[in-house]
């Protein structure tokens, strides 16, 4: 099978096409023929060297990719899907490739209604949403701050801390202040000043934040929010700790991902997919993730 690979870190130019033997589903397991797989820092962070403490026997050549969707094409024993069902789901890593092979509880199934570049890059973005959202416990009445609301976590937080009673400010661009303003949020510039213009838009008070900038949108989530407790941090992970700031905590479970699939199909959830690049421009598509700016999701098809 052909996959986007490297056997050296390094930046995005380490990555390139090359063949792999195909792999085969084990009991329990699924092999999916990959239709789109979603990139994000998570992968950019892999090409450049760093290894997930939970990723198991990694080898040469490595193959980035953690989320993807695609047609069930080998079912191992007891696996429980049919050949031909189109699903999306997630992997720890190898989902830049045109197969990947996963436990039949890392799937489900994929809307009817759900574009294949929407599947592709739906999973983590919104399960990452729902679990911080969760740990913070945002409930009806809460203002919460959500730092880069144009991003593909950004978008699916605004949308479900509305869903679920919360009145939200979005940080985000000059840009993508319509963008925010349309997924229901009170849209804010970042920068200088930040922190003044937030206390003027919640007179109130803010009470929790989610950052998903690091660096002076945490600083400013901590000046803004009086529990360090209720502000959670996707990029600043080195300082959290000492910040008694949270991390996202728990695992991607297809259970969710059914429901938060259940909610786009319904009309319920809005996902934007930004720019597609084919499998063999994931060096292009890494040099646009690692710019940290933009809109919605990146997606390879495959």
């Amino acid at each position: 099978m052909r996959a986007a690979a490297f056997t050296t870190p390094g930046g995005p130019e380490v990555l390139g096409t090359t063949d792999i033997p195909d792999p085969r589903p084990g009991p329990g397991q699924v092999r999916v023929r990959v239709r789109a797989a979603g990139v994000q820092p998570f992968d950019a962070a892999v090409q450049a060297g760093w290894e997930p403490p939970y990723a198991k026997g990694l080898g040469w050549p490595r193959i980035p990719g953690n989320e993807f969707a695609g047609v069930v094409d080998q079912v191992g024993d007891g696996a429980g899907w049919a050949v031909g069902a189109e699903v999306l789901g997630y992997n720890v890593l190898g989902c830049y490739a045109e197969y990947v092979v996963v436990g039949a509880d890392q799937v489900t199934a994929k809307p009817a209604g759900m574009p294949w570049t929407v599947a592709g890059g739906f999973t983590a973005g919104t399960q990452t949403a729902y679990l911080a959202l969760r740990q913070l416990g945002v409930s009806p009445g809460d203002t919460v701050l959500i730092h880069a609301a144009a991003g593909s976590v950004g978008t699916a937080a605004v949308q479900l801390a509305r869903r679920w009673g919360a009145t939200v400010i979005g940080t985000a661009s000059e840009a993508n202040q319509s963008y925010v303003r349309s997924l229901g949020a009170t849209p804010v510039v970042y920068g200088e000043g930040l922190a003044e213009r937030v206390r003027t838009l919640s007179p109130g008070g803010v009470h929790a934040a989610l950052d998903g900038a690091g660096g002076a949108a945490l600083d400013v989530s901590l000046a803004l929010v009086k529990e360090p407790g209720r502000v959670l941090t996707l990029a600043d992970h080195d300082r959290a700790e000492s910040l008694g700031v949270q991390l996202v905590r728990g695992q991607r479970s297809a259970d969710r991902l059914a429901e938060l699939a259940g909610m786009y199909d319904r009309g319920e959830l809005t996902f934007l997919v930004r720019r597609t690049y084919p499998l063999d421009q994931a060096a292009e598509a890494h040099r646009e993730i690692e710019t940290g700016h933009g809109r919605g999701k990146v997606v390879l098809t495959v």
